[in-house]
């Protein structure tokens, strides 16, 4: 498991945690994180995920809400709520591609929640990354098909 798959798992449960408790304090959420399972940089990001995430959540529960209105936030379940929040956060803050938001957060539900999550969870984030009209990534230059070609691609990848 990579250290930022770690850190959105840990952070996805520290949300969980600040909506079931109201805690945010970073050192009491922090304190409260088990030493033995993941080590400090995990630790230390994905709180500041969590937090980042939870800043926002009043402006994200209201986007689900509008988009899911037969299942307004207050009546999702609080693994559901955590992972929406943290997908959104992450793909309104470029912090990570929206695709991949979007996967990882299918990766939590189906970890952390029951069978109907994952689909739920994709629609949502679907109509919300539609929604957000964000810039796609520019494509890679292509790969040169010869050895030959190498240099000439190599010089078009440097000016682009």
């Amino acid at each position: 498991m990579s250290k930022r798959h770690a850190a959105r798992r840990l952070a996805m449960q520290v949300l969980y945690q600040i909506d079931a408790t109201g805690e945010t304090d970073a050192e009491v959420i922090f304190a409260g994180l088990d030493e033995d399972h993941d080590p400090i940089p995990v630790r230390t990001e994905a709180v500041e995920l969590a937090l980042s995430a939870w800043a926002d959540h009043e402006t994200t529960d209201a986007k689900v809400t509008a988009l899911a209105e037969d299942w307004p936030t207050h009546r999702q379940p609080p693994v559901a709520r955590a992972i929406l929040r943290l997908a959104y956060h992450e793909m309104t803050t470029g912090r990570t591609p929206a695709k991949v938001a979007i996967n990882e957060a299918l990766d939590l539900a189906k970890q952390f929640s029951n069978e109907n999550a994952p689909a739920f969870i994709n629609g949502v984030l679907d109509k919300l990354h539609k929604s957000l009209d964000l810039p796609e990534p520019a494509p890679a230059p292509e790969k040169p098909a010869t050895p030959e070609s190498a240099g000439e691609w190599l010089d078009d990848a440097k000016q682009g």
